[in-house]
């Protein structure tokens, strides 16, 4: 046990280093099994501890707050989304609530950019061919063809730190860039990113060949890509999401898939994590990936690295760098 008399419980294993340091700098309590824990065993960590360690996968609602007991203060999210601790309550009872942000913006990119890439490509459908014995014949003239990506249009739903940094991996690969935000980029950035605003979700909607999503899941983003908005898609259009399951209609596209309107899907998050809709299990042009986006060995422990120095800045008193606010209290 560490002689600092701050007490942090930790919900999930995280990289060793980062736990070793987390036991040395804190009174940490860990989860050494790594179970995601149930709802009382979060009340009681709430209860007897000054910081919570969550990560995205656990539920943090106003009646665990406020039924949390006066010693909380500090929620220190591992994970960059906070859609999974009710921001509002923590704020009204006066607990800060921190997030990991940046760190995982290269990594989550690239995973968008592998699925950009694979999708259109075919590339999982070709390995699961592989894995069947006599399934591959040999090579023929029409065998496995799929899309090119050079001149295509890209459509990008939120385009903050990832959304960007989507946009300038795609223009390497010769796509056109259009993007949709709650507010306009400065120009100079979207000059960066070689991208075209769209004012409306429906007009870009209607002119691109590849959506992917890269908003964050709030109440004003669930089902954003619903039944109507799926419907303005071109035919043959591609879904990529890498954001959070709860942004598309997990149903509707199921339909739009069944139907043939959509040339195929690749999601990375699920509307019901971790329950995957399974009827998107039966479709070959679907590729469905674990939440992965983030994970990597570098991105972890920048997680990591996040976490401490929000708990080491609000312990010494000062503001954490990383806090997070619910709307009311910011200020456009």
């Amino acid at each position: 046990m560490s002689d600092n008399a701050t007490k942090v419980a930790i919900t999930r294993r995280l990289p060793a280093d980062i736990e070793t340091r987390m036991g040395e700098l804190f009174d940490a309590q860990f989860n050494a099994d790594d179970a995601a824990p149930d709802r009382a065993a979060l009340s009681a960590m709430m209860a007897n501890n000054d910081v919570l360690v969550p990560t995205v996968t656990d539920r943090i609602d106003a009646a665990l707050i406020n039924g949390a007991g006066d010693r909380l203060k500090l929620i220190a999210n591992f994970g960059n989304g906070t859609d999974n601790i009710d921001i509002d309550a923590a704020y009204e009872k006066g607990i800060t609530v921190t997030n990991t942000p940046s760190v995982l913006t290269e990594d989550t990119a690239d995973m968008a950019m592998a699925l950009i890439l694979a999708l259109p490509r075919r590339m999982v459908e070709g390995d699961r061919i592989m894995r069947q014995a006599g399934a591959f014949t040999g090579w023929s003239p029409n065998w496995m063809l799929g899309r090119r990506l050079a001149g295509k249009k890209l459509g990008i739903i939120g385009m903050g730190r990832i959304g960007q940094a989507i946009a300038r991996r795609a223009t390497a690969f010769g796509l056109e860039i259009f993007y949709h935000n709650r507010h306009r980029l400065h120009p100079d950035i979207e000059a960066n990113c070689q991208a075209q605003y769209v004012a409306t979700l429906d007009q870009m909607l209607r002119q691109v060949d590849i959506v992917s999503v890269n908003c964050p899941h709030t109440p004003a983003t669930y089902h954003l890509l619903s039944r109507r908005r799926l419907a303005h898609l071109p035919p043959g259009a591609l879904v990529v999401n890498t954001s959070r399951g709860e942004v598309i209609d997990e149903e509707a596209l199921a339909d739009a898939l069944a139907e043939g309107r959509l040339g195929g899907a690749a999601l990375d998050v699920f509307e019901r994590e971790p329950a995957v809709n399974a009827r998107l299990l039966d479709f070959d042009n679907v590729i469905l990936l674990p939440h992965m986006s983030s994970a990597t060995i570098e991105g972890r422990r920048g997680m990591g690295e996040k976490v401490i120095i929000n708990i080491r800045s609000w312990a010494d008193g000062h503001r954490p760098p990383d806090v997070v606010l619910p709307s009311s209290a910011l200020v456009d």
